[in-house]
């Protein structure tokens, strides 16, 4: 395949820009950044210049534990002019503002999922890094993860997919009073929790309709909650219905994650790790390759992408779909009607 002048004037200035080790500017100290800044200092293709982050706590050990240098704010860190990549890891709410910010000032991008809360605004961010000719890579390790393989491997024994399930139910008592449970930070769970989404998308293509119902348990602090329930039906443009089910807190008494996907010839099904086939022919199990180090595998593959031009394994316009369709959902749940995309 050809490429375009374009294509090819980029790849050359991706290769001159980053003979050297790159500089990369972490926004968030939770469980990704720290994967991330691990690969990142592991490979002499890149080093980690300084993290910012809500907790000063946490930025502190944070910076102890990876020898780095803090930013008291993520506006000082995004703009600083050492900087080549910039990782967004931090509430939801913020990866919009950190996103244009960054690309504003010539920054490659790294974010873990959602790139924005607002579809539109997600919309705008990939026509502003086309323009500026930058990165902006969306982490969805759950395309990496050994679910999403497995399901792609057996899907043709299945034949035609008709019907599918996904039911994610995470007991948490007590409930945490943190952003993960706030209505602003966390954003709308099918937004927020966009793999939900995705992986059905990932592997079936366009909705057609949606219809969501949601639902909180509110505490005393404005705009947290110890409990939340969301259910979505996805109608598919080829015929495919999925029921989507997300709950977490307190409410629940335990904890369940299952996937199921009906076929014409048999059924997929994985109830936590465990999976297994299902035919005419009989059961047959489903074995399933460990999760770790899937955010070094995505760290290292970007890597790979501004150095050596090799081709990610997912693209923005894939995230911001799935985007498209967890907005159509939150409208639904706040008219109570089913919503055309």
């Amino acid at each position: 395949m050809e490429l375009s002048n374009l294509q090819v004037d980029l790849r050359m200035s991706l290769v001159s820009q980053f003979s050297r080790p790159i500089q990369v500017g972490i926004v968030g100290t939770g469980y990704a950044a720290k994967r991330r800044a691990e690969t990142f200092i592991e490979d002499e293709r890149s080093q980690v210049y300084g993290v910012t982050g809500y907790t000063p706590e946490n930025v502190a050990d944070f910076c102890q534990t990876y020898d780095v240098s803090a930013y008291e704010n993520w506006q000082d860190l995004v703009t600083n002019e050492n900087l080549d990549l910039v990782v967004i890891c931090n509430a939801n709410q913020l990866h919009g503002k950190v996103t244009k910010l960054a690309l504003e000032n010539n920054k490659n991008v790294i974010i873990e999922y959602p790139l924005s809360l607002d579809y539109k605004e997600a919309s705008e961010l990939l026509e502003l890094a086309k323009k500026k000719e930058k990165l902006l890579h969306i982490e969805h390790i759950e395309i990496l993860g050994g679910m999403h393989r497995a399901v792609q491997k057996y899907l043709p024994r299945i034949g035609k997919v008709f019907y599918g399930r996904y039911q994610t139910i995470d007991r948490k008592d007590p409930a945490p009073v943190k952003w993960t449970f706030n209505k602003q930070l966390f954003g709308f769970p099918f937004k927020a929790a966009l793999p939900r989404i995705h992986r059905f998308t990932h592997l079936f293509g366009e909705v057609k309709s949606v219809n969501c119902h949601h639902q909180y348990w509110d505490i005393e602090k404005e705009n947290y909650y110890h409990a939340c329930l969301c259910d979505a039906q996805l109608l598919f443009k080829n015929g495919l219905i999925v029921d989507l089910i997300y709950g977490k807190g307190d409410i629940f008494s335990a904890s369940d994650r299952t996937f199921e996907l009906y076929g014409e010839t048999g059924k997929i099904i994985f109830e936590g790790i465990e999976g297994k086939l299902i035919t005419s022919e009989g059961t047959e199990p489903i074995e399933l390759e460990s999760r770790r180090g899937l955010f070094a595998l995505d760290t290292r593959m970007v890597l790979d992408h501004l150095f050596d031009s090799k081709p990610l394994y997912i693209k923005p316009e894939s995230s911001i779909y799935a985007l498209k369709v967890g907005e159509t959902a939150h409208q639904s749940a706040i008219s109570g009607k089913s919503v055309y995309l």
